[in-house]
């Protein structure tokens, strides 16, 4: 797939994601108002499905840049990482994104916003630690890729949609086991059949959300990889970065989480993350394995 039809893939199932979270969320507004005899849940249903689609697109980037307690980078503070992104932006022909810093030890970056003119590039503190020059206009390209393959929209609404679909599911179980099946008793065998398919959809959901976040996470990283390796024309720098970053020995980052773990360019929760090869946790993971991505980008013909 070429880097076109990855953006234009990016956008239609971004479309998906939120078409059928509204679905899921409807689907489990109607067995709520049926079990409860109150058509007010699926109102209410309804009403909350539109107006997460539309935080979702919105604010999802000031979400997630809150959550990491990320601070705005200015110029003056941090004049190199503000000048390897305008030349990297200029070069990709990207706009020049909002640049903030993560106060955090472990070293990792992430790009985020709605569109090419609202992107973010976030970076921790230890990230500008442990770089050179070089590794960092890796990282920063392979970031910048990632907002010219419109990848970070996609990505950023996951984190709240997944989110609220696995909070939502949890609620409704609780519920239906605390009171749900005296109602669905008093309706008899339908309610009983409508009860069991909302527990169902409450257990399903979060499994189908986790599979998709982690299914549209592993192929951008490869494609960023060499997206940003082909704008620096220097994969060496992204591929040594990729080293350091999966070699820190201090630990998983702070406000590490599996909800936002797919986001970044390493994953948060560290070393030991990367070092539990079984099969099973390996179909599991956010980021395909680093020495993987390492080999490819040293295999690189442009590779010097």
């Amino acid at each position: 797939m070429n880097i076109y039809k990855h953006q234009t893939s990016n956008i239609l199932k971004t479309w998906f994601l939120m078409t059928a979270f509204f679905v899921v969320i409807i689907a489990l507004g109607f067995a709520f108002s049926y079990v409860y005899n109150d058509q007010a849940i699926l109102y209410f249903a309804v009403i909350f499905s539109v107006l997460m689609n539309v935080g979702a697109y919105w604010f999802s980037d000031k979400l997630v840049l809150k959550l990491y307690r990320a601070v705005p980078a200015t110029r003056d503070e941090h004049r190199d990482l503000w000048n390897v992104v305008e030349n990297l932006a200029i070069t990709a022909g990207l706009p020049m994104p909002r640049l903030y810093i993560i106060p955090d030890p472990a070293p990792n970056a992430f790009a985020t916003g709605r569109n090419r003119k609202h992107a973010v590039v976030a970076v921790t503190s230890g990230l500008l630690q442990i770089l050179d020059r070089t590794e960092l206009e890796g990282v920063i390209a392979h970031e910048l890729a990632h907002i010219g393959n419109r990848d970070m929209l996609l990505s950023t609404v996951i984190v709240v949609l997944v989110g609220f679909v696995t909070l939502l599911s949890d609620m409704f179980l609780r519920m239906s086991f605390f009171s749900g099946r005296r109602n669905s008793d008093e309706k008899g065998g339908a309610g009983q059949i409508v009860m069991l398919i909302g527990i169902t959809l409450a257990i399903l959901s979060p499994i189908v959300a986790l599979i998709m976040q982690l299914a549209i996470s592993r192929k951008r990283e490869f494609l960023a990889d060499a997206s940003g390796a082909l704008l620096t024309r220097y994969p060496k720098g992204l591929a040594d970065a990729l080293v350091k970053i999966s070699s820190y020995s201090g630990g998983p980052m702070m406000k590490a989480n599996n909800a936002t773990a797919h986001l970044f360019i390493s994953n948060p929760f560290g070393r030991s993350a990367q070092s539990r090869g079984s099969f099973l946790r390996g179909l599991f993971m956010t980021h395909p394995p680093v020495a993987q991505r390492v080999a490819i980008l040293r295999g690189m013909k442009d590779n010097k």
